[in-house]
């Protein structure tokens, strides 16, 4: 795939919001192979070039969006990435476990307690990885 200015774009602010280590991670495990490498260009173009660069919500707020949907739809591997971008961006541990306490209200216990598993997972991790997970 042809480098467009989006790529580009998407690149960097992937690469912001996930940080070298996880990047580079991703890349020589899930986007190792040529079909998921398809689908790592397309996202880098569409989603973090496209949707991430708009105007009108921060990053943070973004983040916390994706934290939401994928705890509402029970996307269990792309909350971990997400609540890692999230932390990255400056959301607490206790205010993402508060975020996906309040959706108990709104989407279940029983997904909101798979959510906090992968809070739970996901924030010993950073913690044992040290300043800038």
């Amino acid at each position: 795939m042809a480098e467009s200015d989006l790529y580009k774009k998407g690149s960097e602010i992937r690469r912001q919001l996930m940080g070298d280590k996880l990047v580079e991670k991703m890349a020589g495990t899930v986007y190792d192979d040529p079909l998921m490498k398809k689908f790592g260009d397309y996202s880098r173009e569409a989603v973090f070039g496209m949707l991430w660069s708009r105007p009108g919500l921060d990053f943070k707020t973004r983040a916390l969006i994706c934290v939401i949907s994928d705890a509402a739809t029970g996307a269990w591997p792309e909350l971990a990435i997400h609540l890692r971008m999230a932390r990255r961006q400056g959301w607490t541990e206790d205010e993402l476990g508060e975020a996906l306490l309040h959706l108990a209200g709104y989407i279940g216990l029983p997904s909101v307690r798979e959510a906090m598993i992968t809070a739970k997972e996901v924030f010993a991790e950073m913690r044992a990885e040290g300043p800038g997970a």
